[in-house]
């Protein structure tokens, strides 16, 4: 159990370090910082990430739960591919500020709808709290 705690810290360390390292980076497009040119805000990014990835596959192994199996991990999955392009746009794709504005907005919110179905276990995450969104 001690290795199960262990990841799943890493994985909330992660996680806390990806919302915030988002939200600085969409606060700093906003204001067209030169600090979006710096190079370690493109690769610390990726690591975290890739470290928070990492984490999660290993404690979707150790608790046995699934993708299309348990619909709580399922709705993590298709959330975090609508965060990633919804982040993609928001912090380089997008046509127009007002475009990234509102890609930036959306994936926080996506992100944390991901945390709330984490917190949850249920698909809806805080979605369950909105009358008339059944499970």
């Amino acid at each position: 159990m001690n290795a199960y705690f262990a990841i799943k810290h890493l994985h909330v360390a992660c996680v806390i370090l990806s919302g915030a390292g988002f939200f600085l980076r969409g606060l700093l497009m906003l204001s067209d910082s030169p600090l979006m040119a710096n190079r370690w805000l493109k690769i610390v990014p990726h690591v975290n990430d890739t470290l928070l990835l990492l984490a999660a596959l290993t404690l979707t192994a150790m608790i046995g739960q699934y993708p299309f199996v348990a619909g709580w991990v399922t709705a993590k999955i298709f959330g975090l591919i609508g965060y990633i392009i919804l982040g993609s746009l928001a912090l380089k794709a997008g046509r127009s500020k007002r475009v990234r504005l509102i890609c930036w907005v959306l994936a926080l919110l996506v992100f944390a709808w991901i945390v709330s179905v984490a917190l949850t276990h249920d698909p809806r995450g805080f979605l369950a709290l909105v009358p008339g969104v059944s499970g």
